[in-house]
């Protein structure tokens, strides 16, 4: 029977967000994406893992070139050159972590290991973490709110780097026009997560000039292990309310001229998809690598 490629969208998509026609729903963002982080946060755990202890490699090599960690801290500019290698070397890599929030946000599994699967675009990522690193720290020597606001603003740009193959100029563009309409309650997102933190630092300030210190340590390492997915799986969840994902699916024409979707367990999410999002087709007669992603 022949078969041809369909390009799913699943979620918003990129014309709707820049004119701010879509929706932003707190509650049940934050719900969805705490759903997902009890089904799924030990592969985004186990590469957080994984990605620090390279950024803790790198950064002690990279210092050993400016005489030690200790001469560097001592030295602003030393430090402020560690960072930018820092940041060039690890988030190529944490790309990977991000994307695993946007599979999660459409039902499809993840393994730790996606930390390799979007290398080939590392230099893109590289360079838009660079240049929002730079806008950010800009916006927060001016005033903090600004600083604030541009974070949220800028907060998914490496997706956009990623899934829509954007130039780090474009995605900055982007996701600023398409964000600005919602950035009440994205923000309102943002500080519930932030919020959360700061609740997981409270017993190591509690506990920090008693005996059982290291329980608050171990309190907030164990928190640490629900936090950090939930924050990447809202990340998801919002990229894919906004600005939609594409994913490749197989239709497959009988010789009776209907047709029929193959794989629709691989990609339930775009049969269940939350009510109000677009679920929309097109067809590809090309292998997808420039519409779609994949691990």
């Amino acid at each position: 029977m022949p078969e041809k490629n369909i390009i799913v969208s699943v979620g918003g998509n990129l014309d709707s967000a820049v004119k701010g026609e879509y929706s932003v729903d707190v509650k049940g963002v934050l719900t969805e994406a705490w759903q997902q982080t009890l089904k799924s946060r030990m592969s985004i755990n186990i590469a957080l893992i994984g990605v620090f202890f390279f950024g803790v490699i790198i950064s002690y090599i990279a210092s050993s070139f400016f005489g030690g960690i200790e001469l560097v801290f001592e030295n602003p500019e030393m430090l402020q050159i560690i960072n930018v290698v820092v940041t060039v070397a690890v988030w190529p890599f944490i790309a990977g972590i991000e994307m695993m929030g946007v599979y999660h946000a459409i039902n499809r599994p993840t393994k730790s290991s996606m930390i390799f699967s979007f290398l080939n675009r590392g230099s893109w990522v590289a360079l838009c973490a660079l240049l929002t690193s730079l806008l950010i720290s800009i916006g927060a020597q001016i005033f903090l709110i600004p600083g604030v606001i541009l974070a949220v603003l800028l907060s998914l740009t490496i997706p956009l780097v990623v899934e829509k193959k954007m130039t780090p100029v474009q995605a900055v563009i982007v996701s600023v026009k398409a964000l600005r309409f919602k950035l009440l309650p994205l923000l309102v997102i943002f500080f519930v997560l932030f919020m959360a933190l700061v609740s997981l630092l409270v017993p190591i300030a509690l506990l920090l000039e008693t005996q059982i210190a290291p329980l608050g340590i171990a309190i907030f390492l164990f928190g640490l292990t629900y936090l950090a997915p939930w924050y990447y799986n809202v990340k998801g969840i919002l990229y894919r309310d906004i600005f939609g994902v594409f994913i490749a699916k197989e239709l497959v024409i009988t010789n009776t001229g209907d047709e029929s979707f193959e794989h629709d367990n691989e990609l339930n999410a775009a049969n269940r998809k939350p009510e109000g999002k677009s679920h929309t087709t097109k067809d590809s007669d090309h292998n997808g690598s420039d519409d779609t992603f994949s691990a």
